[in-house]
């Protein structure tokens, strides 16, 4: 039987003991990965491995030995319980050696969890799973989390306090992270507010988030948005002394000022505009960019925007002879003072 997306997450969270197996397929492994481990642990507990009522194999060594599998299915456990035989990465050519074993299980086998990456329609594993009246097949594609598991996500964990405000900016987050780091974050996150009965707020969010490498960078564009001239000097000696290049500050201008124009000139306000910048931006610094998209407004945004063309136009200029640092802070401070207007 085939499971829907939908359905999918509430059988990953609570799968049947009886089922013959379960087929999990896609082109991202790291998804696969921790759907795979989702199901396996909601299927033998947090003692199934090591009761030895969970087995794996790599699908490559069944095509070299097709028993091995009937045989782990058909083994009988010492400790009661569910079991499970994972195979991992299985491709169609392995199918022929699959197939007869899983055709072969009697209730009270052990189920049998296969992942796969991208399966046509035709392939003979993703028919036998679609096709069963006691298996499943489920494909993952390239989605971030749902707001409906990421809650579900952090409840396991013991994390129920979440306002809508914070599920907005985690859900913002999935987009930007990939599955790997998206799960580290949570349990960041899980560890950050142990102990915690407070709501979790979004700057708790922006706490355990990835720190991003143009922090630097960001906080000075920060200060030129909001005109704060007299910030700017201490702030350029300590980016100088840092080794950031004058390229590098041209470019965050560039970036900054474009997503600022791109939530000003919005057709339904910055409201809806904050809400479609790629990549997505989150926590406090949401309502950062917002404030400085409104205050300044899309015809100065504009302005800017030709301002920081013809500074980066110069820099790459062969006859340009001035400090290229000081045409960038010149820019700087020039944009600064715009705001002010």
């Amino acid at each position: 039987m085939k499971l829907n997306a939908r359905d999918a997450s509430g059988y990953f969270a609570r799968p049947d003991p009886d089922k013959t197996g379960l087929l999990i397929y896609g082109a991202d492994g790291m998804r696969i990965a921790l759907k795979r481990q989702e199901v396996i642990a909601a299927l033998v507990g947090p003692k199934g491995e090591e009761e030895m009522r969970l087995s794996r194999m790599p699908a490559a060594e069944i095509r070299r030995d097709p028993a091995m599998l009937s045989d782990a299915i058909k083994a009988v456990g010492f400790f009661p319980g569910p079991r499970v035989v994972f195979v991992e990465d299985a491709t169609e050519a392995q199918a022929p050696a699959i197939l007869p074993a899983l055709e072969d299980w009697q209730p009270g086998d052990a189920q049998v969890v296969i992942t796969a990456g991208q399966l046509k329609p035709t392939s003979k594993l993703r028919k036998f799973f679609e096709g069963h009246k006691n298996a499943y097949a489920a494909a993952i594609y390239d989605n971030p989390p749902t707001r409906a598991e990421i809650e579900a996500e952090l409840s396991r964990a013991g994390l129920r306090n979440l306002p809508q405000e914070s599920l907005r900016d985690l859900s913002t987050l999935a987009m930007a992270l990939d599955p790997g780091d998206f799960r580290q974050t949570l349990e960041k996150l899980v560890l950050y507010k142990h102990g915690d009965e407070s709501p979790v707020i979004p700057e708790d969010i922006a706490a355990v988030a990835p720190a991003t490498t143009e922090a630097e960078i960001d906080e000075m564009l920060d200060i030129v948005a909001e005109a704060k001239t007299g910030e700017i000097g201490p702030l350029m000696q300590r980016l100088r002394a840092q080794g950031v290049q004058p390229v590098s500050l041209c470019i965050g201008m560039m970036r900054h000022f474009r997503t600022l124009y791109a939530v000003a000139a919005a057709p339904g306000g910055p409201a809806e505009g904050i809400g479609r910048v790629r990549p997505p931006i989150f926590g406090p610094r949401r309502d950062l960019v917002l404030r400085q998209a409104q205050n300044w407004g899309a015809p100065k945004l504009q302005d800017a925007l030709t301002a920081i063309t013809e500074t980066d136009l110069a820099l790459r200029s062969a006859a340009q002879t001035a400090p290229q640092m000081a045409l960038v802070e010149r820019t700087l401070i020039r944009l600064a003072m715009m705001a002010r207007r």
